[in-house]
């Protein structure tokens, strides 16, 4: 499991991003994000990188990834309408399994607004049994590992 901090990092510890849009019904009744939205825009940002870099087939592939931990911290709020920015970077990579640092930043800002974790565990689509992560995925995972250089 990832350290906890109690201070937001910066966006140089993330090796990749991606747009976020707030939405008009992500704000709640306190008029900010809520916080399982926050979830949601980890799921996509890490699946974003995984379609789109990794070559992962989400419809069709013999593996699925699925989530079996996660955890987030808050240090500012958002609310609709702003403009945001995912950062992703591998914090651990194991045989069948994933850690993801995850951090979500206003755009152009230095300074995460909220970051957490969450880990995929690859299991073959039909049996649900965990499976080797394929080589095309854990080359693109290795490439943004915490500690390596910037995969942008």
């Amino acid at each position: 499991m990832s350290d906890s901090r109690t201070t937001p990092e910066s966006r140089d510890e993330y090796h990749w991003f991606t747009p976020i849009t707030t939405r008009w019904h992500d704000n709640d009744l306190y008029g900010h994000v809520n916080n399982v939205t926050y979830y949601a825009f980890f799921d996509t940002v890490a699946n974003r990188y995984l379609i789109e870099r990794g070559g992962l087939d989400i419809h069709q592939g013999p593996c699925i990834g699925l989530v079996v931990n996660s955890g987030c911290s808050y240090f500012a709020p958002l609310a609709f309408p702003e403009e945001l920015e995912g950062g992703l970077r591998v914090n651990r990579l194991g045989r069948s399994s994933v850690e993801y640092g995850l951090a979500i930043f206003r755009k152009g800002e230095t300074v995460a607004v909220a970051q957490g974790h969450f880990v995929h565990v690859f299991v073959d689509r039909n049996t649900r049994h965990s499976m080797a992560i394929p080589e095309n995925l854990r080359g693109m995972l290795q490439d943004i590992c915490k500690g390596a250089g910037s995969a942008d």
